[in-house]
């Protein structure tokens, strides 16, 4: 007798097989019962006919509790009506353990506040909405793989523990690490990248980044996971071919292969067929503009806000380019514009619906003498930056990448209202459990 998963039944139509898993949910009909059954793959509806089967047997199905573990035996057969197609008439079972109705699984059909769905996040990734979230995160990171690796970029892993900041100094997360002092926390993979994208041309990391902001917003996690591309020979334009290219790959990755899940977050899919190239691309002058013509009080110089991220992403039906940040407001390594150095040759992809930037990227400084300059202006140690002022003076040229944060890229692809849904254990300002 084989053992298949539930995605599997359509090839074993008329067969006995036995499919391990779980009690979804149970409807008893008197001497008929259907028991749903998920294994993670799926939902099978099962159909236990009392005469069919030894007493014992039924009446252990007939009592069993919601996320009792078994293993259903039984036939396979097309069914349109059912739930993924197909049925199982059922001709066994093995309970392997039932849930005490004395403590029963705490998580029921009625509502529950988010706290408490949070407290029992080990659980609530059950359900099933939860579980087509994390079912879209992972195309989402197999279609970024496969696109950067057919794209001839090289995967090399960066470092976790750092001996200086990335981003800014006050998002940092400090350790002690033996007898070499306080490391940090990677706030990004980028800096070591860079080193990496000139032995190998194009490369990428793809891991877990850390950033210490007291932000309790629906965009911000204190660990999240990024992917960030680095090319060596390449510009800002680059940058944005190789974005806009990648999304668009992506969200046609996750319409072609998740739609089910799409349709269970009830998703407007329509949204998302509309992510197509090309995007729009605008200055950072031309953004300023547009936010104070819509009502923002920003000045020319300041930063973007969530609501003006919202105001500039809502004015487009696809993601939006800004590009040529003031210099103030961005990191040290960034090249400013040749024809106005106030500004830097940088570029955040903004998504639409309110959901921020979802890349964030641009071409780095290349000439040693203005990354000495600009490591004095930010008061960074330059013996801590003695390997990557190497980079500028072994060989330099012109190279430029990106990040993408997954967790806001798939809250944007999945329609969800806050990050906290779209990574299996979120960590934020007031949580780290479970």
């Amino acid at each position: 007798m084989k053992r298949i998963t539930i995605a599997e039944a359509g090839r074993h139509v008329g067969e006995t097989v036995q499919i391990p898993g779980w009690l979804y949910n149970l409807r008893r009909s008197g001497k008929v019962i259907f028991p749903l059954v998920r294994d993670g793959t799926g939902i099978i509806q099962c159909v236990a006919v009392k005469s069919a089967l030894p007493e014992q047997t039924f009446e252990m199905l007939r009592d069993l509790t919601q996320e009792s573990s078994l293993i259903v035996i039984g036939k396979v057969r097309a069914d349109a009506r059912a739930p993924g197609g197909y049925e199982l008439d059922v001709e066994g079972a093995e309970l392997i353990q039932r849930v005490p109705e004395s403590d029963p699984y705490p998580i029921t059909p009625k509502e529950h506040g988010v706290e408490f769905l949070m407290d029992h996040r080990h659980l609530w990734i059950r359900s099933r909405r939860q579980h087509a979230i994390l079912r879209v995160r992972h195309e989402v990171v197999r279609a970024i793989r496969e696109y950067l690796d057919n794209h001839g970029f090289t995967l090399v892993d960066t470092p976790i523990f750092t001996p200086a900041a990335c981003e800014g100094t006050t998002t940092l997360f400090e350790t002690r690490y033996f007898d070499e002092g306080v490391v940090y926390l990677t706030q990004s993979g980028q800096l070591y990248n860079e080193a990496t994208a000139m032995a190998f041309g194009k490369v990428y990391c793809f891991g877990p980044t850390f950033r210490a902001e007291r932000s309790k917003t629906r965009r911000h996690l204190t660990e999240f996971w990024m992917v960030e591309p680095e090319m060596a020979y390449a510009t800002l334009e680059d940058v944005k071919e190789l974005a806009e290219d990648l999304i668009v790959y992506v969200v046609g990755r996750v319409l072609e292969n998740r739609r089910q899940e799409l349709a269970t977050l009830e998703r407007d899919t329509s949204r998302l067929e509309r992510v197509q190239k090309p995007f729009a691309r605008i200055s950072y002058d031309e953004a300023v503009k547009l936010l104070r013509e819509k009502g923002s009080p920003i000045e020319w110089g300041g930063d973007f806000g969530g609501p003006d991220e919202t105001i500039l992403g809502e004015a487009f039906d696809r993601p939006v380019m800004v590009d040529r940040f003031p210099a103030s407001i961005k990191a040290f390594y960034f090249e400013p514009d040749p024809e106005r150095p106030e500004v830097v040759l940088g570029v955040d992809v903004i998504a639409p619906e309110g959901y921020g930037e979802i890349v964030g990227g641009g071409q780095r400084i290349h000439r040693l003498e203005l990354l000495l300059e600009r490591l004095e202006q930010h008061r960074l140690a330059r013996e801590i930056f003695d390997w990557y002022i190497d980079l500028r003076k072994y060989g330099t040229v012109p190279h430029s990448g990106f990040g993408m944060g997954i967790e806001r890229f798939v809250a944007w692809i999945c329609g969800v209202e806050h990050v906290r849904e779209t990574i299996a254990f979120p960590r934020m300002l007031y949580r780290t459990r479970p």
